[in-house]
């Protein structure tokens, strides 16, 4: 007999709505366990608001929501406490998590070697970088060991370079740890770069689904690209496959 899991996190039917607008018309969506799931669309197409649902941080919705565990959520701000220290910033994620100290602070110090700041315990957020703060961001997601990531633009404030060494560190503690993924992001090179599947949300739904068949090898194929642009919209010609 077959056992099917259930997903990381799916909205089933999930329509919000701000005033007379309707920025989610019955949207079906799911995040298989293990996979990495992009979301495209234009500002507005409601790909910020069906992650805010899936993190509970907006509940003022139809329709149903499934979520194994408590999700973590990285946003394009680190959103970092400046008063407290990386370590600290990082045992934050661990309050919901019903841990002694000592193994809050083993967590702490494994997920920090992980994402390569270890020795950094002690720094403050106004001593790091952009990239070390998003790092710091990512472990402090990922200390409390969840089953669904939500993240919502986490690199986008990113020079290229730091960028692309972020997407590498992602992908090793993705396939290190096999959390199901949801990204929102503007991108279409990084969406193909990252993920098993890419939606394209309009007018509230999935218009265009693009599956990935390929190991990720950090670049986005002309076929993957010029699908995923034409669903958008976007002229081909252009050098920029952000939206």
């Amino acid at each position: 007999m077959t056992t099917t899991l259930a997903p990381a996190g799916a909205l089933q039917g999930v329509t919000r709505r701000f005033g007379h607008t309707t920025v989610l018309n019955g949207l079906d969506l799911e995040v298989p366990r293990g996979d990495i799931v992009a979301l495209l669309g234009r500002s507005g197409s409601g790909k910020s608001t069906a992650l805010r649902i899936l993190a509970g941080l907006d509940r003022d919705h139809d329709g149903t929501v499934h979520i194994d565990g408590a999700p973590s959520v990285v946003f394009q701000d680190s959103r970092l406490l400046p008063w407290r220290t990386v370590a600290a910033n990082v045992r934050h994620g661990l309050n919901r998590v019903g841990v002694d100290r000592a193994e809050k602070s083993e967590r702490v110090s494994e997920i920090l070697a992980e994402v390569g700041l270890g020795g950094r315990e002690g720094a403050y957020p106004g001593e790091l970088s952009g990239g070390q703060a998003q790092r710091t961001s990512l472990a402090r997601a990922l200390v409390a060991e969840p089953a669904l990531l939500l993240l919502d633009e986490p690199f986008g404030a990113l020079d290229a370079l730091t960028r692309r060494t972020m997407h590498k560190l992602l992908l090793r503690l993705w396939d290190r740890h096999g959390f199901g993924v949801l990204l929102v992001t503007h991108d279409v090179d990084e969406a193909v770069a990252l993920a098993d599947r890419v939606h394209v949300l309009d007018d509230g739904v999935v218009a265009h689904t693009e599956k990935i068949d390929r190991p990720r090898d950090g670049g986005a194929t002309t076929d993957h690209r010029r699908s995923l642009l034409d669903a958008l919209g976007v002229d081909h010609t252009t050098e920029d496959y952000s939206i």
